[in-house]
């Protein structure tokens, strides 16, 4: 491999690198904050671009503070990656491990470039060391990573450039520094430099992929869900039900819904105003979140009325759980909020073939006989009539 060569595959890397830095800086500030690492991810392909930069300087600046500078440049383009990745999947961004790496690697890389040179102990201590950010990534994303493609191409890509640094530093270990000379040429350097040329663009499109994956479970999410109290919407609390109505069909057992309702609502929006009329709400939902079991739905249906969805609960268990729900909700809440109660109508489905909209039409006929029976109460609708 001639100079040429060699200069021509730095500049691609930079050319590379600093589209992606722009592509993933973009993200970053575009993708919801649930999303997170993209920042540090961007961060590390501009160094990775800077560090380009620096290597091309060669000939130009004295090679001892090009080399070092470059070197530097790399260990935290790639360590910032690995923050990024951290952040990514939820874990403490490890900044001590990220600083004894680069600092020790460089304090080795710095004295056998300066103090006594061994070029083939400095390519080996570069790669060792620098793996570590490689297998920390790759160790996450086996842990913590979602069971789909988007996480699998990630992960192989780690493992790949992972796999071909630690092969550089033990050839250079075992066969001297020529083998591992990027202007020496030989099969194995042709091999390496073409991993480590696209491996830059190869593994920001892999985390790219998982952050997309996640971008998308987000905005799903967020489609079936009411923004205000997070409880689920029509559209969520319908493809709920589709999944609880198929159990229900292998089962056998009945379904129970619940129809909360605020009592005087609209009392506390005119003497309290919408903010705080928004706030009770959110507490409601809260606190009947709260009263419910682990395999229970709930869903806001618009205005002060919340849907409760029991599986395989007939209505007296239902009856209980609605008991608790109103006995957490009596009395001042404990911020400052106004003192309301609810009423509750009660019904249960018992056969697959009644539809959804028929249960929940007798759940609010039971919910009216509550509120016209005084408020602050709990009703039971009579079972499905049935053929």
């Amino acid at each position: 491999m001639n100079s040429l060569d060699l200069k021509t595959l730095i500049l691609m890397s930079m050319l590379m690198a600093g589209a992606m830095s722009i592509v993933l800086f973009s993200a970053h500030r575009s993708f919801p904050s649930e999303v997170k690492g993209l920042g540090y991810w961007a961060l590390g392909s501009l160094t990775l671009m800077l560090s380009a930069i620096l290597f091309g300087l060669r000939g130009f600046f004295p090679n001892a503070v090009v080399l070092l500078c470059a070197n530097a440049a790399l260990f935290w383009a790639i360590g910032f990656s690995m923050i990024g990745t951290q952040k990514f999947y939820g874990r403490a961004p490890g900044w001590l491990l990220f600083h004894l790496v680069w600092g020790i690697g460089m304090a080795c890389v710095g004295w056998w470039l300066l103090g006594e040179p061994n070029f083939d102990a400095r390519v080996a201590v570069f790669s060792f060391f620098v793996s570590i950010f490689y297998l920390v990534q790759l160790g996450l994303i086996v842990r913590h990573g979602e069971r789909h493609f988007s996480t699998y191409f990630f992960g192989s890509l780690m493992l790949i450039q992972a796999s071909a640094v630690i092969a550089r530093g033990v050839a250079a270990l075992h066969d001297g520094g020529g083998s591992v000379d990027l202007e020496s040429g030989g099969p194995f350097l042709a091999v390496y430099v073409a991993i480590s040329n696209f491996m830059s663009l190869l593994l920001t499109v892999g985390f790219m992929t998982v952050a997309t994956r996640r971008l998308q479970i987000l905005l799903e999410k967020r489609s079936n869900l009411d923004p205000l109290t997070s409880a689920l919407n029509r559209r969520g609390f319908a493809e709920i039900y589709a999944q609880e109505k198929a159990r229900m069909q292998r089962d056998l057992q009945p379904m129970t819904f619940l129809s909360v309702d605020l009592d005087y609502f609209k009392s506390i929006n005119d003497s309290f105003g919408h903010a705080v009329g928004d706030s009770v709400l959110v507490h409601a939902a809260n606190t009947i979140r709260n009263a419910l079991r682990a395999t229970d739905h709930m869903a806001r249906f618009g205005g002060e009325e919340f849907v409760v969805l029991l599986p395989e609960t007939d209505k007296d268990i239902a009856h209980v759980i609605a008991e608790r729900i109103q006995s957490s909700l009596r009395g001042a809440p404990s911020d400052g909020l106004p003192a309301f109660t609810v009423s509750i109508g009660i019904s249960c489905q018992t056969t697959p073939e009644e539809t959804l909209d028929a249960v929940l039409v007798r759940a609010d006929a039971a919910l009216y006989r509550a509120k016209e029976g005084g408020r602050d109460r709990i009703e039971v609708a009579e079972l499905a009539a049935t053929l």
